[in-house]
């Protein structure tokens, strides 16, 4: 039906989470409408992510610098980590302005059913940056799901011989709920009203 460059096109729209057929086709479309230097900008702007795009050393947040702009800001206190599945879930407690530490991305939670076990997320890391910069307290944003609940009783068993604290954003989100789909006002009252892990 479509010239064999178009179909293309909407096959990998198609890959996008969210974007089904007609989706596709629209954003295809649109791109024939594009001239071509902003055609070029927009097929740099997606090679970019892949080229530039790498995971920070220190917290694993993205980054396109040798270290996130988070670890490098100096305004942003040591002793306290804000610990998050995913980088996307930084993003949203940034917007929130509430928080002024640093993150540390575990990249997945424990799911034994999955054959996600704890060597398989990234707390060795976090484990290093508890001892290297004297931190005080530890906040564990994971959603409220059984493995989210697993990696949180989880972390809060190997940090017991760590001089640290353990809490958890409060409760007030659904269960089972994404972290990047909750509104910012549950978020943050979620933020401030955060409980020590039982």
């Amino acid at each position: 039906m479509y010239p064999s460059s178009i179909k293309k096109v909407i096959e990998c729209f198609k890959e996008l989470p969210g974007i089904g057929e007609k989706s596709a086709e629209r954003l295809a479309f649109t791109l024939i409408n594009f001239d071509k230097n902003k055609l070029q900008d927009f097929s740099d702007a997606i090679i970019d992510i892949k080229n530039k795009i790498h995971r920070c050393p220190i917290c694993n947040n993205i980054t396109d610098e040798d270290i996130c702009n988070i670890c490098n800001n100096k305004n942003k206190t040591d002793n306290i980590i804000f610990v998050v599945e995913k980088p996307k879930d930084i993003i949203l407690f940034e917007k929130l302005n509430i928080y002024n530490g640093k993150y540390h991305v575990i990249d997945g939670l424990i799911s034994p059913l999955d054959g996600i076990g704890p060597d398989d997320i990234n707390i060795d890391s976090l484990l290093k940056r508890i001892k290297d910069n004297n931190v005080e307290e530890i906040i564990l944003a994971l959603k409220p799901t059984i493995e989210g609940e697993t990696t949180m009783q989880y972390i809060k068993k190997i940090l017991e011989n760590y001089n640290v604290k353990v809490s958890k954003i409060a409760t007030g989100i659904p269960v089972g709920t994404e972290i990047e789909y909750i509104d910012t006002m549950t978020l943050e009252l979620a933020f401030e009203e955060r409980k020590d892990i039982s």
